[in-house]
């Protein structure tokens, strides 16, 4: 498969989400998430894209289908483009599973094999979910809309750079990363 890639993260979520783990939770978007998803989709729409695809959840499926609308393409889901599952951290603030597990948290950088946040994925099985899902994509100018986790995965993979950098690389809500010739 050749071609480019528009890896697009979801607009803002709603408050209430802000500081919880919500992972693969279905978070809802913020009033300025849904007003930024209009203007990220113009932008999409203006790349022309060959085909849309998103990962399911509502956070991405609200921004695909207005990129569908200004295209007239189908907006495809694929679940592998999801966030990570962090098992039963979903939904949970994160200074609640610090009070309770300490700095376990950092298992997902220190042991990126083997450590399941709530007993969810691993920060390698995330990697290579995106990876694959990645290299599944059809030929042509695709736009993904996806997460920070398999978005900063994948960028992170592709420079070769060990996990514990990875949080870095994680986009701004609503931002768009080209990959050219994967």
């Amino acid at each position: 498969m050749s071609g480019e890639v528009l890896l697009v993260r979801h607009t803002e979520v709603a408050r209430y989400w802000h500081g919880r783990c919500y992972g693969r939770s279905d978070a809802g978007l913020s009033r300025r998430g849904a007003l930024h998803a209009v203007e990220v989709a113009a932008r999409i729409a203006a790349w022309r894209p060959d085909a849309i695809v998103h990962s399911g959840l509502g956070r991405t499926a609200r921004l695909a289908r207005l990129v569908a609308a200004r295209t007239g393409l189908d907006a495809a889901i694929d679940p592998a483009w999801q966030e990570r599952d962090f098992g039963t951290w979903e939904g949970m603030r994160w200074s609640t599973i610090y009070r309770a597990t300490g700095s376990a948290m950092d298992g997902m950088i220190d042991d990126p094999d083997g450590f399941r946040p709530g007993g969810g994925e691993t920060t390698s099985e995330l990697a290579d979910r995106a990876m694959l899902a990645l290299a599944r994509l059809p030929a042509g100018r695709i736009a993904v809309v996806s997460h920070g986790g398999p978005i900063a995965a994948i960028l992170g993979r592709g420079a070769d750079q060990p996990p514990h950098e990875w949080l870095a690389l994680v986009p701004a809500y609503g931002s768009t990363t080209p990959l050219m010739d994967r």
